[in-house]
């Protein structure tokens, strides 16, 4: 096999990171290995090792990508629609492509992951300036988390709803 040109090594790790970034919010860190996020993204597990130095590397890289994602997507809407947007019955249900602070909170929160502590706050800190408030950031998330933990029945529902109003109007 012939050597990846820089250019080629740049790309595959920019794709390993998003893809890890999807599975990792879709299935948890523990529920992902290596192996599994190099098969997803069609290389070897071996190469994995020249991009990265271990899976909390990649962890780190993961949540910073995801939230640098979720914050250009704020900082693109009006502060209502991105509300109305995140609390929703669609982004309930792709957790994947979804919201980082979520997606990745339970697991930060069992491990001391270093840098992809400090990556996670860093996303939060910047969703509370361009939401308004920390309160506002922990409505959106601990809503979102709890429709998500009763998907199926009526109360996920009434949850993405009790949060839109009081996130949109006040109450």
């Amino acid at each position: 096999m012939g050597r990846v040109s820089q250019a080629q090594a740049r790309e595959n790790r920019k794709r390993i990171v998003e893809t890890a970034a999807r599975l990792f919010r879709e299935r948890g860190v523990a529920g992902v290995s290596v192996a599994d996020v190099m098969a997803e993204v069609g290389l070897t597990h071996g190469g994995f090792y020249k991009q990265f130095a271990s899976k909390d590397a990649l962890v780190a890289e993961a949540v910073a990508q995801a939230f640098g994602e979720a914050g250009e997507r704020l900082a693109a809407a009006s502060r209502e629609d991105f509300v109305r947007g995140y609390l929703s019955a669609e982004h309930r249900d792709r957790r994947g492509d979804g919201c980082p602070a979520a997606g990745f909170g339970g697991d930060l929160s069992h491990d001391d992951q270093g840098t992809a502590v400090d990556a996670y706050a860093k996303g939060v800190d910047r969703y509370a300036r361009e939401l308004g408030s920390l309160a506002d950031v922990a409505t959106l998330v601990g809503a979102i988390v709890l429709a998500r933990a009763t998907a199926g029945t009526e109360i996920s529902d009434r949850v993405l709803e009790a949060a839109r109003q009081a996130l949109i109007s006040g109450d």
